[in-house]
């Protein structure tokens, strides 16, 4: 079983205009997803499923936590499972979001504090 890349998150200040600079340089097609509690911008490759590239505004600045984040998808195996596989490789739970809303992914952080989330599969 491996785990492929589903979205890379990017924390900013200015969403529209970040999404806009990384739909320019990538080519991918923009759109904006209103989604209650969470909205984002969200630039997905041309013909493609994933990986995509999503942009959420938010207050804060960069402190400690990553302002760019890989959104994992499990890949042959279900969430638990993936989460199970990489706390053994030295992985930790930091926000566990699987039964709120929104929700349904758990934060991770990887040897060296790298936040990334484990999405459902």
């Amino acid at each position: 079983m491996t785990t492929a890349v589903f979205n890379v998150t990017f924390d900013c200040h200015d969403a529209r205009r970040v999404a806009e600079f990384w739909s320019a340089v990538t080519g991918y097609e923009l759109e904006y997803v209103d989604m209650p509690g969470n909205p984002f911008w969200l630039a997905s490759p041309p013909g493609e499923r994933w990986p995509r590239l999503v942009f959420v505004t938010v207050p804060e600045a960069k402190v400690v936590k990553n302002r760019v984040h890989l959104d994992l998808m499990p890949v042959g195996g279900d969430q638990a499972y993936e989460i199970e596989r990489l706390h053994t490789l030295g992985a930790t739970i930091v926000d566990d979001r699987r039964e709120m809303e929104p929700g349904g992914w758990v934060l991770l952080q990887d040897p060296e504090g790298n936040e990334f989330c484990i999405e459902r599969g």
